[in-house]
């Protein structure tokens, strides 16, 4: 397995880093990496690595954590085999000290968690929406009620391991007696064992079904952002709870508003009239249009601001502002009565303006003659 990049090195960010440039720079990467715009080969695996950087630097506990132990997580003992089992090295302590403290293969474990990535136009981030999804998982087998076993029959206890799913080797060795503890090989480590399987689900206690679940997305999500629908996740075992249902959402482009956070941001064209006289002019917003004031002489690359007029904020009140970045755009096309106003603008102030009429094109060949 490759080894996991240090979380501050995927979002380019130093140790130092404030909440907000982590977060700022979190979003210039997603953006970046989305696999609905990045079509290179390792966008996706790129976008995973990012958010999951994200996840645990924007938690100020996780965070401290990883500050402390880095990748290895201290609850998760020596190798990730969880506390009170210390992975690989369980057996070496079985071996000299006969084992203890294992699970009991019977006892009812929760599903595994599921992560479902939901892809969801822009404007339905921007003010939620309630939909239905389809999602493939495990359920407990309703012929057997997730015993694995024929109606009418039960698992039974095993007779090799008695129902603890270990099995002990005994070695005499230069030492002394060394006892191994390892899965039973009779029962695979459960403990029971099914001698009439169930035809449905053929002694898994599990089947795979289609699961239609309602999802509310909530108003001003952004890239990035996941939910958590408790108990949606695979089945559990031996009547432990289901796993939890995590939805990631991806945000698609809008033609004509960028995001930044809570706030939005748009381009709209001037005339040089407009620019130079001022004018009133209709804006697009999130919900309505409205009227915008443009006064004299604004210059191209000027901002106004709408306020209130951007994404509700999905932990607070209130919302971001819209930007309104105005371009001056030069016509191609005039006719002879408008050019003859601009030459006569240009006089006035006290301009010569030499006209050329030659294109691009023949300027070239020109060059190239050596003309």
């Amino acid at each position: 397995m490759a080894e996991k990049r240090d979380y501050y090195d995927v979002l380019g960010v130093g140790k130092s880093a404030s909440e907000d440039e982590i977060k700022k720079s979190y979003r210039k990467l997603a953006r970046q990496y989305h696999p609905d715009v990045n079509k290179a080969a390792d966008a996706e695996a790129k976008f995973k690595e990012v958010k999951e950087a994200y996840d645990v630097l924007s938690d100020s506990q996780k965070r401290a954590t990883y500050d402390q132990y880095g990748h290895v997580d201290p609850n998760q003992g020596f190798g990730g085999g969880g506390a009170g089992d210390f992975g690989g090295f369980g057996d070496i302590f079985d071996m000299f000290f006969g084992g203890g403290g294992r699970r009991d293969p019977n006892a009812p474990q929760r599903g595994n968690d599921l992560q479902y990535t939901m892809s969801v136009e822009f404007k339905d981030a921007v003010f939620g929406k309630e939909t239905d999804i389809q999602i493939p998982r495990t359920e407990s087998c309703d012929t057997c009620h997730g015993s694995g076993a024929k109606p009418g029959t039960k698992p039974e206890t095993c007779s090799v391991c008695h129902g603890s799913g270990q099995q002990e080797v005994v070695q005499n060795t230069p030492f002394g007696r060394i006892v191994n503890r390892r899965a039973c090989t009779n029962c695979s480590g459960t403990g029971r064992v099914i001698k009439d399987r169930c035809s449905n689900c053929h002694g898994s206690g599990k089947v795979k079904k289609q699961r239609k679940i309602h999802v509310r997305i909530p108003a001003g999500i952004d890239e990035g952002s996941q939910i958590r629908l408790s108990g949606e996740g695979e089945a559990g075992v031996r009547g432990g709870p289901a796993g939890d249902l995590y939805i990631v959402f991806r945000v698609k482009a809008h033609e004509f508003f960028d995001r930044d956070g809570d706030d939005i941001y748009c381009e709209v064209p001037l005339t040089f009239a407009q620019a130079a006289l001022g004018d009133e002019i209709e804006i697009p917003t999130l919900t309505e249009k409205v009227k915008l004031k443009i006064p004299a002489g604004t210059q191209t690359g000027t901002y106004f601001r709408l306020k209130g007029k951007g994404v509700p904020r999905l932990r607070g009140y209130g919302q971001g502002d819209q930007h309104i970045k105005v371009t001056v755009v030069t016509p191609t096309k005039l006719s002879d009565e408008q050019k003859e106003l601009l030459r006569r603008l240009s006089g006035a102030e006290g301009e010569a303006v030499q006209e050329h009429h030659e294109s691009i094109f023949e300027k070239m060949k020109k060059a190239i003659r050596g003309d």
